[in-house]
């Protein structure tokens, strides 16, 4: 079996290894895929792996022998997965690797909004502790998040890990989702998306992107907040409509915002967020340790041997 990796640089960037995908046949990796060279890339390969390079339609009509189509996140809508049905292609995704880790991210972008962390260290090492008349500083609001309280929107595992960490930090623990999971309510209560709202004290999105979901956070639902609200995203970027978290963030309503995730990745130039306030912005990192990375791997290649064997699983289009 030929097996084309289209783009597997940042799954692995080199410290981590391939060998166990090797195993199940003639592997190539392309760290990078163009547009233009997808269906020449993939050429006769039965098996196929993307994380963000496209697989439409077209490509699958040039590419009559590819079977299996593994993608290497769990947000599969980079295939054209409808087209791979109707031509017997099975695409799987890797539902879940990364609940720790971008769950543990979600909180670093929150204690970097509470305590500005590594700008007072740059302002120590510039010399200004040093010379500084006091025996301390702040340039920013230092803010305890032991009492206030957290609204997740969507609790689902990584929601659900959000607020096990939030709680452990004194914090109290609110959520909205379309389905209630009746363990989760060990870990917050259930709440209407007006109640969540108007109650919290930081936001947090952990929900999927789906049509309900675009842009749940807009002029609307920021005027219901709390004035002063902090909210968090590193879950898919066009959950928020960015002109208007940019104006809010500017007037002050939204007193700070941490993004993991924007609309259009890699970031524009002309983005709104960039040049807003207090808003911190990183570059899609929260599912990005080694950790996660290799349970990623782990998932991929176990997709490919039960497909093998006859036996698929994780199957998004069944």
């Amino acid at each position: 079996m030929k097996i084309v990796i289209l783009d597997g640089y940042t799954e692995n960037p080199g410290d981590l290894s391939w060998d166990a995908m090797a195993a199940l046949g003639e592997l190539t990796v392309y760290d990078r895929t163009p547009d233009d060279k997808v269906a020449e890339r993939i050429g006769d390969a039965e098996a196929v792996y993307t994380n963000k390079t496209p697989v439409s339609r077209k490509t699958l009509d040039a590419c009559p022998n590819v079977k299996f189509i593994g993608v290497l996140a769990t947000g599969y809508n980079i295939v054209d997965y409808v087209a791979a049905k109707e031509k017997g292609i099975l695409v799987t995704n890797i539902p879940t690797y990364g609940t720790a880790s971008v769950s543990q991210f979600v909180i670093a972008l929150l204690l970097e909004i509470c305590h500005h962390v590594g700008h007072h260290s740059e302002a120590v090492k510039s010399g200004r502790w040093e010379n500084n008349p006091d025996w301390c500083f702040w340039d920013y609001p230092l803010i305890e998040l032991d009492g206030k309280t957290m609204g997740i929107i969507g609790f689902g595992r990584i929601g659900q890990a959000t607020g096990k960490i939030a709680r452990a930090l004194g914090m109290k623990v609110i959520a909205y989702d379309s389905f209630v999971n009746e363990a989760a309510k060990q870990i917050g209560d259930y709440v209407d998306l007006d109640t969540l709202l108007a109650g919290s004290d930081v936001i947090a999105l952990h929900c999927p992107l789906f049509p309900e979901t675009q842009g749940i956070i807009n002029r609307n639902t920021i005027a219901k907040m709390k004035d002063g609200v902090i909210i968090l995203n590193n879950s898919r970027g066009p959950l928020i409509v960015e002109q208007d978290l940019a104006d809010a963030l500017n007037s002050g309503k939204v007193y700070a915002a941490g993004l993991d995730v924007v609309s259009t990745e890699p970031i524009k130039g002309d983005n709104p967020l960039l040049q807003a306030k207090n808003c911190i912005i990183t570059p899609h990192i929260s599912w990005a340790p080694k950790e996660s990375r290799q349970r990623l791997m782990d998932v991929a290649v176990e997709d490919l041997a039960q497909y093998i064997k006859g036996t698929p699983i994780n199957v998004v289009n069944k």
